[in-house]
């Protein structure tokens, strides 16, 4: 499962599930009702394919356009092609095996370092770096402190309900021992996003949840801020501010806990469709009384059309609903992943009637009392073929391998 960033059509941070076929075997022998099965594909897209295909899309926008793509543009597509043309570049295996592909234009080749100040300053035709004036010269300057907050400082605290994220920890650690992710250098504020994980000092967080927004004005402009849920392995947790903890990250040389291998979106992936998680916005006192209610549903379109008019279906309790999980999903029957999730989560499902607008009794059956990060969890076992050997248990709120 793969985060990636918001765009500005979207409701929030979207995920990417790949099925690897091979991973699943133990899945397909105890689909009984065969609901995972899937059309069978003349040839299997492997790792080296899907590598070389993502490579040539960055040599034909070479072609085209006279220049390599920019990740730094707020052009998407171009954006993406120059992300990927800096993932490639910080790799050696990946450089290794595209080699045969560059002889065009060498862009696997790194830029060579100027040997000295002359040799930069030659280079220089702008005269970008020519200081005559001093302008550039801040030695003079007075030095400016850290300011931290105050009066709001957020101080850590023993983390409630720690054990429903302690295997979350457990599981990113085996991650990092068996190579499935790797620890990179703080990559900026915008990866500061629910489900993150983080390296501070030595500690592994988990960024459980972004709040609203808040607006708080200065005597020079209008700043915003956003409290987050940071949740430490060492069992505590914090409410600290995002921008603090973006400060935190960079000014300590913070790292994040990334995928080793992200699959990259070619032509030939199928988009199959969404499974999303949404929170009641019920005010309906048995319903706000009952903790960690959530849907897990799937559609084949958006999740916004999804969830239009949610107040007016006992689909939604009756009620406004809010997101607070999205999953696209390549190359996979959707609805056989939802199923697979209902059926772990069976014993928590909601016991409920609703009565429509029509006067019928409804019964919604996709709503589950289970905390959110465990959904996650749940979607990360059956994307690594993992979920057979573990169950959910209720009374724990934590999914334990089984007996």
């Amino acid at each position: 499962m793969t985060n990636i960033d918001p765009t500005e059509d979207s409701i929030g941070p979207v995920d990417y599930i790949f099925i690897a076929p091979t991973s699943l075997d133990a899945i397909f022998d105890t689909d009984i009702d065969g609901l995972l099965d899937a059309p069978e594909k003349p040839r299997k897209i492997t790792g080296s394919d899907r590598l070389e295909r993502s490579f040539m899309e960055i040599v034909e926008f070479r072609r085209q356009h006279g220049r390599i793509p920019d990740s730094q543009t707020r052009e998407i597509a171009e954006r993406k092609l120059g992300a990927r043309l800096d993932g490639i570049l910080a790799n050696e295996e990946k450089i290794k095996a595209l080699k045969h592909l560059d002889a065009e234009f060498n862009l696997l080749e790194p830029p060579t370092a100027p040997e000295s100040i002359d040799e930069l300053l030659s280079n220089d035709d702008l005269d970008l770096l020519d200081d005559a004036s001093g302008i550039l010269d801040v030695s003079d300057l007075p030095v400016r402190r850290k300011q931290f907050e105050s009066d709001d400082v957020a101080r850590r605290r023993p983390a409630k309900n720690f054990e429903q994220f302690e295997p979350l920890f457990k599981q990113k650690h085996q991650e990092l021992r068996e190579g499935d992710s790797k620890l990179m250098p703080y990559p900026g504020m915008g990866h500061i996003v629910p489900g993150a994980f983080f390296v501070l000092n030595g500690v592994m967080l988990f960024v459980a949840e972004v709040g609203e927004t808040e607006y708080k004005k200065s005597t020079v402009r209008e700043n915003k801020r956003e409290r987050l849920h940071v949740v430490f392995e060492n069992g505590t947790e914090s409410s600290m501010y995002r921008q603090s903890l973006a400060i935190r990250l960079s000014d300590e040389d913070g790292q994040i806990v990334v995928a080793t291998a992200v699959p990259e979106i070619l032509g030939d992936d199928e988009a199959t469709g969404y499974i999303y998680v949404l929170r009641s916005k019920t005010t309906d006192p048995q319903l706000t009384s009952l903790p960690n209610l959530h849907k897990i549903g799937f559609t084949r379109t958006t999740v916004e059309k999804r969830i239009q008019n949610a107040e007016k279906s006992p689909t939604y309790l009756m009620a406004p609903v809010e997101v607070v999980g999205s999953y696209q999903t390549f190359n996979m029957k959707t609805s056989a992943l939802e199923h697979l999730l209902h059926r772990v989560f069976a014993d928590v499902r909601l016991d409920l009637a609703q009565v429509g607008a029509d006067g019928r009794n409804y019964d919604p059956t996709e709503w589950f009392l289970v905390p959110r990060p465990i959904i996650d969890q749940a979607i990360d076992l059956i994307v690594s073929g993992d979920i057979t050997n573990f169950v959910y248990d209720a009374a724990a709120q934590r999914i334990r391998r089984k007996d």
